[in-house]
């Protein structure tokens, strides 16, 4: 018995180790990507792949792309939700349908995203260059962190920088490194050709990460993602409603008249800041199918809730700042700030007015 035992054994090894040397050898996803012969086209623009350094340093960011895999799957995922928003707003505008992928390479489409240099929202506009492209920015309002608002300003903005430089890719250089920059090296260097500049390296790559965004997002399955396995998000359901008021309105009312939460206004709305929406009128959005009579809603609950009785409106005076007021009242610094919406960096005015809860 012992022989066949050993016999039975014997076997089995040999069938094991043929089944798995019968198999095939499993492609590396990240050789196989710069294996292909791309034919890419960008904004309506060749991209010259055919110059070995453009090969070279597009193949870099291709691979730098496909290996972040779970980056990979939220831009296919965040796709679903922002980019027919995005698409009908550049289409609407006569824009190149893809100037979106540098919402994704900016901001992998997250409307709180913030760079070191305080760049902000899906469009990464700094503070000055949102003001210019018509964003309001203030200590209440960001607008760079509204989908709509940011993405007309960005339309804007690309249009008037093809103007100035007669390309795309041009454009899109600008965008990353400033048109004042970017002429002074088109004139020192006496070159319009984007892919033959020597421009700072993130600028140098910046339209080949764009390129390769569009690659992946347009074809992920040749890149090993499987689009039928990933369930995408859903663009936000929503009613456009106006709020009219000479006095703050809280989030929390405005929350409670849509039936909904805190938290979903915010998300709706990500632009505004703080727990109050300021005095005058603005356009939000809340929970689709909770537009109709919601200012009739808003109207009643507002009537409905008294002031907190501890709280007190407290006009600045010459001479005080935010410490003084804090320590005046017994509070702390910290919570004057989430009060008003305010930050350290913010200054305050004689006759400007802040909310206090006193203990």
């Amino acid at each position: 018995m012992n022989w066949i035992r050993s016999y039975t054994i014997i076997l089995s090894i040999l069938l094991l180790t043929g089944t798995l040397i019968a198999q095939p050898a499993k492609k590396d996803v990240l050789i196989e990507a710069v294996k292909q012969d791309y034919k890419i086209s960008l904004f309506g623009e060749p991209v010259p792949l055919s110059n070995p350094d453009v090969r070279e340093r597009f193949e870099k960011q291709l691979l730098l792309s496909v290996q972040d895999r779970a980056q990979v799957v939220l831009w296919l995922k965040r796709s679903g939700r922002y980019m027919p928003l995005i698409d009908a707003i550049l289409k609407r505008n006569n824009a190149p349908v893809d100037l979106k992928y540098i919402a994704i390479i900016e901001s992998a489409l997250r409307a709180h995203a913030t760079s070191s240099k305080n760049a902000v929202g899906y469009w990464q506009f700094t503070a000055e260059a949102g003001r210019n492209n018509g964003l309001r920015i203030d200590s209440s309002i960001d607008e760079r962190r509204n989908i709509f608002k940011s993405t007309e300003a960005a339309v804007r903005y690309f249009k008037d920088l093809h103007n100035m430089f007669g390309s795309w890719a041009l454009c899109a250089a600008a965008y990353n490194m400033g048109d004042d920059g970017l002429r002074t090296e088109i004139l020192l260097q006496n070159e319009r050709d984007y892919y033959k500049l020597y421009l700072p390296q993130e600028t140098q790559n910046y339209v080949l990460r764009i390129a390769c965004a569009k690659l992946i997002l347009n074809d992920p399955s040749k890149f090993g993602f499987d689009p039928g396995e990933i369930e995408v998000y859903l663009p936000p359901a929503f009613d456009e409603v106006v709020i009219n008021r000479q006095e703050e309105t809280s989030i929390t009312s405005i929350a409670e008249a849509s039936g909904s939460h805190f938290k979903q206004i915010k998300d709706l709305n990500p632009e505004i800041r703080g727990y109050t929406l300021t005095s005058g009128s603005h356009r939000i959005l809340v929970p689709q199918g909770q537009g109709p009579g919601f200012n009739d809603r808003l109207r009643k609950i507002l009537a409905e809730s008294p002031k907190p009785e501890n709280m007190k409106i407290y006009v600045v005076r010459s001479g005080d700042n935010l410490s003084t007021i804090a320590a005046k009242f017994g509070v702390s610094l910290g919570a004057l700030l989430i009060w008003n919406n305010l930050s350290t960096s913010d200054n305050i005015h004689p006759g400007d007015k802040l909310i206090v809860f006193k203990r």
